[in-house]
């Protein structure tokens, strides 16, 4: 009971600790933004732009702060851990909230309870592409070609439970068609085997599948979102084309510490998507062929909540246990 009672006062003490921030005028003092990636890359990009935005939207430094590794659990393990306050936030993504909590056993945090949404902040989408000589034109064609030929025809990925992996898998479980798995250890590598010919077809993200599409290397059947995207907005969707729901994409957004007080959550979402509004943002962002999401924190957090379940669903029908 003592120790009950001490876990008590020190979650109150911490709770309040963290109102008295409003009160005091939050922010005042510098903040930090954990990136879970090294520098220079996608990620980065973005999270340093963020940083820029609420450096100037709430009058003090925003420090981006690289932490990798661990498929991301270090810098989420460092955010669970930092005081409920608003001072440290962290771009949580996808494959660190979601892929890497199906993958493993355990971890010394809960996604669900110690990281506290804010905000999406962009989607990357997955195209199915395959090789010219496929005489599938649309995915109802490829479906049917397929099925007439269980387990003849390969697909690429990044590894075994990546993000274009399970694409192709959900589209497997949502059609029944059999495909055998390549997995490379990188999208270059992947693609010059596509454009080769030795896979027949495959989920790729923007930056490897878009110069391919352009140039007729491979031929594009649909983007995996719900929506259209702004690089090929005339090119149908899955959803579209015959697999209603079917929303697979990379997401990226903006969390902080599970506990920081409604009244600090709301600033901050107020003032990220202030920066996804802008047109110097939108214009950045669709440079690097990315979708700009701008959410509630219900609706990010109604985003883990539905993907969790599904991708540890499909992770373990692909074979993929838990380490």
């Amino acid at each position: 009971m003592k120790i009950n009672n001490i876990l008590l006062v020190a979650a109150a003490v911490a709770t309040l600790a963290a109102t008295s921030a409003i009160g005091q005028g939050y922010p005042n003092k510098p903040l930090r933004l954990i990136i879970p990636y090294v520098a220079g890359g996608l990620g980065d990009t973005v999270g340093r732009l963020a940083a820029q935005h609420l450096t100037t939207s709430l009058g003090q430094p925003v420090v981006a702060d690289n932490r990798p590794g661990a498929s991301q659990a270090i810098a989420l393990d460092l955010t669970a851990k930092s005081p409920p306050d608003g001072y440290t936030l962290v771009l949580g993504t996808q494959s660190g909230l979601i892929f890497a909590t199906a993958a493993r056993k355990s971890l010394p945090y809960d996604p669900m309870k110690d990281i506290a949404s804010i905000s999406m902040l962009f989607t990357v989408p997955y195209y199915l592409i395959v090789h010219p000589s496929l005489p599938a034109k649309n995915v109802t064609e490829l479906v049917a070609l397929a099925k007439a030929n269980p387990g003849k025809y390969s697909f690429g990925s990044i590894g075994v439970g990546s993000g274009n992996h399970l694409a192709m898998e959900i589209l497997k479980a949502r059609t029944g068609i059999d495909v055998v798995h390549v997995p490379f250890k990188g999208a270059p590598q992947g693609m010059l085997s596509l454009v080769g010919g030795d896979l027949q077809l495959t989920f790729e993200g923007p930056v490897t599948s878009l110069p391919n599409i352009r140039s007729g290397k491979v031929r594009a059947l649909a983007s995996s979102g719900l929506e259209r995207t702004q690089a090929l907005p005339d090119l149908p969707t899955v959803a579209e084309s015959g697999l209603p729901g079917f929303d697979v994409v990379t997401w990226f957004g903006l969390s902080t510490t599970g506990g920081t007080p409604r009244p600090i959550i709301d600033r901050l979402n107020r003032d990220i998507g202030e920066f996804l509004k802008l047109p110097s943002t939108r214009t950045r962002f669709n440079d690097l062929s990315l979708d700009v999401v701008y959410s509630t924190p219900e609706a990010m957090t109604a985003r883990l909540q539905a993907d969790l379940p599904l991708i540890t669903k499909v992770m373990r029908a692909a074979g993929i246990q838990p380490e």
